[in-house]
């Protein structure tokens, strides 16, 4: 749990798919309120630290979060045909 006026890291661990590079291989974060996949307007640019993926999130950034809990979420664009999307866990914010 967070506070809604913190703005920090959110560092989400990410099982990496074998065979995908991450220091070349684009990722996204999403961070939403509803239970449906995350609309291509709520997906964020985000950077790999080792095997997570980190994201700047509260108030001043890009997604800046009122009480509640939230779903998040990565996207892994390798090389090639897949996207991988995968549901990596519940934020609660106070």
């Amino acid at each position: 749990m967070i506070p809604a006026t913190s703005t920090e890291y959110l560092h989400i661990p990410v099982t990496v798919p074998t065979g995908i590079d991450t220091g070349s291989t684009p990722v996204r974060a999403a961070v939403v309120a509803h239970r449906a996949n995350p609309d291509d307007d709520e997906w964020h640019a985000a950077a790999w630290v080792g095997s997570e993926v980190r994201i700047l999130i509260g108030p001043g950034t890009d997604i800046e979060l009122a009480p509640g809990d939230y779903r998040v979420w990565v996207s892994i664009d390798p090389p090639g045909s897949e996207n991988v999307v995968r549901k990596s866990g519940v934020l609660s914010v106070s």
